[in-house]
């Protein structure tokens, strides 16, 4: 018996991409599978004449062999396709690995997180700190909403005397199995989460979680030389597990507010010091401030350029974990003189008549460039 196109088989076209033949499959699938059609042998043979025909068409390479060479691709063994055969049903080849995960993901714990019993989570708590700060370190106390044990039932979840029995429902194990034709699957006990004893007498005060909502106040230390986005663990100060399990951690999280005067870049402070033109041009000397709150001292030498960078080893931040300390560039931004007076003005055009470029080489030698280039084009 001629058997069928596998195309015609999956009800799609020689031109359907392999989004379309994965949802013809899976409809299909759904609708011939044995265990939804026991008593019926004819779906049994349609689920294997479907699984063969996707798992050709969904490899590229298997799909380009058939098109061109048809069934007789994959006779005397040379690409044979999966399916029930010698070697049993090959659900990764099949692809029902997807069918299986959509109609049964949710109850295996997959595709929501699949949380169980254990630990109480995790905490985050987003801090700002200054400049300074960060540069001298910090002691400080945070306030952080969260859980606590309850004192009622110390914790377990029980009324005062009474004690967990083991559960009915899975009995102690934690887990229970359900049996989907040949599938065995097995989830967390829905009625005790896992944790194979339940509370019969719940705790009053506690509604039997063993733990209550509670505000608490921790102090932190902030190291010299944390950076923005600094992590800080406080381990065991997150949320109180449920019925005595154990708590989660609390992670502070630093930013560094942004400072008026400089910027930072990792462990070197940068600064931009405005700075009169005759100080530049003469030399002289500037005061900075520090970081630590000292005053600085820099000597700017005559004809000193806008831009240009002092570098002052040993006043920048203080470095994580060690005892020293990155450097300081001292940026200077000439300033242009402005208001000037009539004899001021003259002053400067007596100066620049006098200097005839040779004050201003960089300047001079630009404009001299330009001019060669603009006699280039008349040539």
């Amino acid at each position: 018996m001629a058997k069928q196109d596998y195309y015609e088989t999956l009800g799609v076209g020689r031109g359907a991409d392999g989004d379309e033949i994965k949802k013809a499959y899976r409809a299909l699938a759904m609708k011939f599978h044995p265990d939804r059609n026991p008593d019926d042998k004819s779906c049994e043979h349609k689920f294997k004449e479907i699984s063969e025909a996707y798992d050709v068409l969904k490899d590229e390479q298997k799909r380009a062999a058939y098109d061109r060479f048809g069934h007789a691709a994959f006779e005397n063994g040379s690409a044979r396709p999966g399916g029930f055969g010698g070697a049993g049903f090959d659900f990764s080849a099949t692809g029902f690995a997807d069918i299986f995960d959509e109609m049964f993901g949710d109850f295996m714990g997959r595709g929501r997180g699949g949380q169980t019993r254990g630990r109480g989570a995790d905490l985050r708590y987003n801090m700002t700190i200054t400049l300074q700060e960060a540069f001298t370190g910090k002691q400080t106390t945070v306030r952080v909403p969260g859980s606590a044990s309850c004192e009622a039932c110390t914790g377990s979840g029980g009324e005062k005397g009474s004690q967990p029995v083991t559960c009915p429902t899975c009995r102690g194990a934690g887990k229970v199995r359900a049996t989907q034709g040949f599938f065995t699957i097995e989830r967390t006990c829905h009625a005790c989460g896992g944790a194979g004893r339940i509370i019969e007498k719940p705790c009053k005060n506690c509604a039997g979680t063993g733990r209550v909502r509670k505000e608490k106040t921790l102090s932190v230390n902030i190291p010299a030389g944390v950076e923005d986005g600094t992590r800080i663990r406080l381990a065991g100060e997150g949320e109180v597990g449920m019925r005595g399990a154990p708590p989660g951690d609390l992670y502070i999280f630093l930013s560094v507010a942004p400072h008026p005067l400089f910027k930072r870049d990792g462990q070197d402070l940068h600064c931009r010091v405005p700075l009169p033109m005759t100080t530049a041009t003469l030399g002289g000397t500037i005061e900075v401030p520090g970081i630590d709150g000292s005053r600085v001292r820099v000597s700017v030498p005559a004809g000193s350029q806008h831009g240009q960078p002092f570098r002052l080893r040993g006043k920048g931040m203080s470095v994580l974990r060690a005892a020293t300390r990155g450097d300081l560039y001292v940026e200077i931004q000439v300033e242009t003189p402005v208001n000037l007076t009539k004899r001021q003005q003259e002053l400067l055009r007596e100066f620049e008549a006098a200097g005839k470029g040779k004050h201003s080489p960089a300047s001079e030698g630009f404009f001299a460039k330009v001019r060669e280039f603009f006699e280039d084009l008349k040539d």
